[in-house]
């Protein structure tokens, strides 16, 4: 469907968050006729909705799954919180009529030739995108980070429309709930950074979500950019259907072969795009350019992010040396491994967005042994804990569990280091961060840590990690009174 045809088109929007609202208004300012559904009773407050948008909200998704089809839509646009097992998304698909992303109308919309760059992965997204985007802007681009970061895509591409700084690009942030219903996307560039078991309770299965990932290279017209260390994202390139041209490209934290950038004596290299690649290396930037994201040395987690989104970069025809601006003026992702304060000798930080075990590694291993006190738990969406508190386990002193379900974290524990000190904060607890950072500073000696990374998501107590990553930091401000 062209933009043209929205014109008096019949659609339904499932879910009226963030990204189910500016979907209803792009839509209403393309003059479609929109009914939006969602099962919270709060959501019927839409005074934010243009008039003449029908809105309707109910807990039960059979009765709005009959509204839905009454309404006999030309489309259906889910929301991405809405799992495939949402019974009015099963009515839609049982109907044969069409499910698509808000990542899916946007694409759509797109004006005709803007390079889309997208990544996903499992750990490290929101951290890349935002080094494309600062590569982007270093090279004079108006590109902006979009998707499951900043403001939503079908937002960003229909407000450029007439605009005097027209967009030349796209850094897209891509979830595996925002790639499920996402069919005809053509990137110029994508990425897969690296893939572990996550969101199993909304996929059903980890093949399910791997399946749903690998959508990211689908189409992709220039460079398919995967991840050396993780054989899994290379499978995904190598069963992709892209575009005549696109090339695989690796990135790894070693010396690059042709076709990959990676790591040289600390200096991060392109071996892919430039044109003596046979025979040489191309300087990049140097893993120095990345300490102020907290990169020590070449083997961190965040040279890896780099890498991908230098290749990215590559791929849009950025120079080496806007790559390595970009690098050394982004600002760290908030919530992402984020030191807060030091109190009585001991540090705090906040990585409430580590919402899964993956994500939670990369903290808990970048902290000496023996020094951390761990807040962990939430919603574990149906992951295994065990593995993660096996490989860390040499770094905890202690442990302090929330969320209203501990039996996860509590299980491993008890698997793998069950002499080790625990609190379990009352699931009731009005204040549950409050409570948990007071005993964790209990626990805790001078040169110690206190590690906030859940490796759970946070809906069960908080609205977002955002939240739960601000409560934290309200908490360890209130210990100054009381320490």
């Amino acid at each position: 469907m062209e933009p043209a045809d929205f014109a008096g088109a019949r659609v339904v929007v499932a879910g009226l968050g963030q990204t189910g609202r500016a979907a209803v208004q792009g839509l209403a300012d393309l003059g479609a006729r929109v009914l939006a559904v969602d099962s919270r009773p709060q959501m019927a407050d839409h005074a934010d909705l243009p008039a003449g948008v029908q809105v309707r909200t109910d807990p039960d998704w059979g009765a709005l799954a009959e509204a839905a089809l009454g309404q006999r839509p030309d489309v259906v646009i889910a929301s991405p919180g809405l799992a495939p097992s949402t019974p009015l998304l099963q009515a839609v698909e049982r109907a044969r009529m069409p499910i698509w992303s808000e990542v899916e109308l946007a694409w759509r919309l797109s004006p005709p030739g803007l390079p889309w760059l997208t990544l996903t992965g499992t750990n490290g997204k929101t951290t890349t995108v935002l080094m494309l985007a600062s590569m982007l802007r270093a090279a004079g681009l108006h590109a902006p980070a979009v998707g499951n970061v900043g403001t939503s895509i079908i937002t960003t591409v229909l407000g450029s429309r007439g605009s005097e700084r027209p967009l030349r690009a796209l850094a897209v942030e891509l979830s595996s709930f925002q790639l499920h219903y996402t069919y005809s996307l053509a990137a110029r560039a994508s990425a897969c950074l690296n893939l572990a078991p996550d969101h199993l309770d909304w996929h059903g299965s980890a093949a399910a979500y791997a399946a749903d990932k690998a959508r990211i290279y689908q189409h992709t017209t220039s460079a398919c950019v995967y991840n050396e260390q993780d054989p899994a994202t290379r499978k995904m390139v190598e069963g992709a259907d892209v575009r005549e041209g696109a090339r695989a490209v690796g990135f790894t934290l070693t010396v690059p072969s042709v076709g990959q950038v990676g790591v040289v004596d600390d200096i991060l290299v392109d071996r892919a795009f430039h044109a003596q690649r046979r025979t040489h290396a191309r300087e990049l930037a140097a893993v120095a350019d990345l300490e102020h994201l907290g990169a020590a040395d070449p083997a961190s987690h965040q040279v890896g992010n780099a890498l991908a989104a230098a290749a990215l970069a590559l791929a849009a025809d950025v120079e080496p040396a806007h790559i390595r601006e970009g690098l050394r003026s982004v600002a760290p992702a908030a919530h992402r491994i984020e030191p807060v304060a030091t109190r009585d000798g001991v540090r705090y930080i906040n990585d409430s967005k580590a919402t899964n075990p993956h994500a939670a590694a990369a903290s808990l291993l970048a902290q000496p042994l023996g020094r951390v006190v761990w807040i962990a738990g939430g919603l574990a969406k149906g992951t295994d804990l065990s593995p993660l508190v096996e490989r860390a386990a040499d770094r905890l002193r202690a442990v302090v569990v929330i969320g209203t379900d501990p039996a996860p974290v509590l299980a491993a524990l008890d698997r793998h280091a069950g002499s080790l000190p625990r609190v379990v904060v009352a699931a009731e607890d009005t204040d549950p961060m409050h409570r948990a950072v007071q005993h964790a500073a209990d626990l805790a000696r001078p040169g110690d840590v206190v590690l906030l990374a859940p490796a759970c998501a946070s809906f069960d107590q908080f609205r977002s990690y955002t939240a739960r990553g601000d409560a934290f930091t309200a908490a360890v401000t209130d210990l100054r009174g009381r320490r």
